[in-house]
């Protein structure tokens, strides 16, 4: 039986920390970005590279439910 794997801890920071570069919501943090906007980039594709995981990472984080996880990381 595989055991789950433990969160990225640093891309969980990055998450609570990281402003989006670019955009409509350029400045926002990563982690308020309204869901909407997150699926667009669903849609249409998330960037390459390390904001394309995080914005993904988000996405996924958003559509379980599963904000509560990052509050205590924003006060880190």
């Amino acid at each position: 039986m595989e055991t789950p794997e433990a969160p990225d801890t640093e891309l969980l920071l990055q998450l609570v920390k990281m402003e989006m570069p670019f955009g409509k919501y350029k400045g926002r943090l990563l982690y308020n970005l309204p869901i909407a906007y997150l699926e667009w980039f669903k849609r249409k594709g998330f960037p390459p590279g390390k904001l394309g995981v995080l914005l993904d990472s988000m996405f996924e984080i958003k559509m379980n439910g599963l904000e509560e996880l990052l509050e205590p990381l924003k006060k880190k």
